[in-house]
């Protein structure tokens, strides 16, 4: 059964929601914001705790973010995951501070070309119970590819069937942002979900475009409950009037 799960994504040290392909390592010239807190991370880190909101993702996007980062952790030690230039170097740490499982993208591909011998680094620091990878991808004709550097930069990495099959056996679940539609409220990615949900032998988190609460449903149908939900700008708490944060809680628990 699908499952809402949450995000605090963080930037320059504040809880945002960003439309993400305006994301820049460059400059925030072209960054296009939905939502600034004015709240702490640790208020919505306690939010999801209080409500149970498991397999929340708290993503660093850039410098200036490892302080909001602990402090959502520390809020709810074990039941929160962290990404954003995690490497094998730094892993550990953010293990040692309480994330329940880390989550990486950019380090695996260096020059935007999978690199196995840190993919194996990362296995071997942290274990595959505690490996996320995400694979963000930009969709190019039927196809999609994984993009990395705040989604700016292609790799050479296809989503399908059979890297999905591999890298499975070096994590433990995948995130995937469809950065095409991330941030925009115009709706999600059928196509990318129902192939998440027939490629992937492992749980997958999909992100972008949502903008319902009837997304969980129909993610749900899509995916036959094997691909769960973030919703991001179009919530509440994030400043969106489309999803209500209570509703999605009680999706959750009545699913």
């Amino acid at each position: 059964m699908t499952r809402f799960r949450g995000c605090i994504d963080i930037h320059a040290g504040k809880v945002k929601q960003i439309v993400g392909g305006t994301l820049s390592n460059d400059t925030d010239t072209g960054l296009k914001t939905n939502f600034v807190a004015t709240l702490p991370s640790s208020h919505f880190a306690t939010l999801y705790k209080e409500n149970g909101v498991t397999g929340t993702h708290v993503i660093k996007l850039g410098p200036g973010c490892d302080d909001a980062a602990i402090e959502a952790l520390g809020v709810w030690k074990g039941g929160l995951q962290i990404g954003g230039g995690i490497t094998s170097d730094n892993a550990q740490f953010w293990v040692d501070n309480g994330a329940e499982k880390v989550i990486v993208t950019s380090y695996l591909f260096p020059n935007a070309q999978l690199d196995l011998t840190r993919l194996r680094q990362l296995h071997d620091k942290v274990g595959k119970e505690r490996l996320v990878i995400d694979l963000s991808c930009r969709r190019r004709g039927d196809q999609w590819i994984v993009a990395m550097n705040k989604w700016q930069t292609l790799t050479d990495t296809k989503i399908n069937k059979q890297t999905l099959e591999f890298l499975a056996g070096y994590c433990s679940e995948f995130l995937v942002h469809a950065a095409d539609v991330e941030g925009l409220c115009r709706g999600i990615d059928e196509d990318l979900v129902v192939a998440l949900a027939e490629w992937s032998p492992i749980p997958v988190t999909y992100a972008g475009g949502a903008k319902s609460i009837d997304d969980l449903a129909l993610i749900n149908r899509l995916s036959g409950g094997k691909v769960d939900l973030t919703y991001g700008s179009a919530l509440d708490i994030f400043g969106g009037t489309l999803v209500s944060f209570d509703a999605c809680v009680v999706w959750n628990r009545e699913h």
